[in-house]
């Protein structure tokens, strides 16, 4: 079973796009196939690339209390 590192439920966009190369605008792409892009679009060329991709903050819950700490 191939396992894929694109979640099902995620959209594709052009920011993470193997094709795609961002450009210093921070708002576009430059894409090899479909030329200055913004880093929303996607197109049926989309190669995903793990490697781009931002990934959000993850929440660290900050309510611990002393008893957390004690052995």
């Amino acid at each position: 079973m191939k396992q894929s590192l694109f979640r099902a439920d995620m959209t594709p966009r052009c920011e993470y796009c193997e094709n795609g190369k961002r450009l210093p605008t921070e708002t576009e792409v430059l894409c090899r196939e479909k030329g200055i892009v913004e880093l929303g679009y996607s197109c049926k060329k989309f190669i995903y690339d793990p490697l781009k991709r931002q990934p959000g903050q993850g929440g660290i819950e900050n309510d611990f209390t002393a008893a957390d700490f004690q052995l």
